[in-house]
């Protein structure tokens, strides 16, 4: 089985580099975790590829589905965004995408992705906030990520999709410690949120998914 998993920063997390220079492929967020947990039993049973690229917004998603989706082939596509629609449309020049376009956008991604690979299964994971260095400046802004998580949710439901909620969990675990403990700017997990993040992918995967 094939998975891959499209994002922004939060899924790529590829900072490591081997002694060859080559980017540790993996990253070091949620994916690293998740694949983990889903090799230690059988290392050949899965093959994972982490296509997400920092910074990306639905429309770049969009834009480069071709070459780092459909090429691919995958079983499994795991999609996490929103966070950058919100926090890059701030400023004298805002280049985010608001709440009607993403919802758009995110439909004719489906749409063409299931044209190409109707047998894809999908997984639409909620995208989250909280508190931090990133977020601060501009909290009540950042609170619309949450509107884009209701949206997300729909349409999950609307494609037969499995739905990963996150909000809520961040949302609990930073109330009982801080939020950089699991966000450590508000935006990008810290080693405990990306724990959290695999954990909660993890579980819907192997009830939803990998029955």
């Amino acid at each position: 089985m094939k998975i891959l998993f499209y994002g922004d920063s939060i899924t790529d997390m590829r900072h490591k580099q081997d002694a060859f220079g080559e980017v540790f492929s993996y990253g070091d967020g949620y994916v690293f975790f998740a694949t983990g947990d889903l090799l230690k039993g059988d290392p050949t049973k899965y093959e994972i590829l982490n296509c997400g690229i920092g910074g990306n917004r639905i429309v770049d998603l969009y834009a480069r589905v071709k070459r780092d989706v459909w090429n691919h082939n995958p079983d499994v596509l795991s999609i996490l965004i929103g966070v950058n629609d919100v926090w890059h449309d701030q400023g004298d020049k805002p280049n985010g995408v608001d709440l009607q376009r993403w919802e758009k956008m995110y439909r004719i991604l489906l749409d063409d992705t299931l044209e190409r690979l109707p047998n894809v299964k999908l997984m639409i994971m909620e995208p989250f906030v909280l508190h931090g260095a990133a977020t601060d400046g501009n909290f009540e802004h950042f609170l619309k990520v949450k509107e884009y998580a209701k949206v997300a949710k729909k349409i999950a439901e609307d494609y037969g999709a499995c739905f990963v909620p996150l909000q809520e969990k961040m949302d609990a675990a930073a109330a009982k410690f801080a939020p950089h403990c699991y966000l450590y700017d508000g935006v990008h997990p810290a080693i405990a949120g990306a724990r959290l993040i695999a954990d909660e992918w993890v579980a819907k995967f192997k009830q939803e998914i990998d029955k």
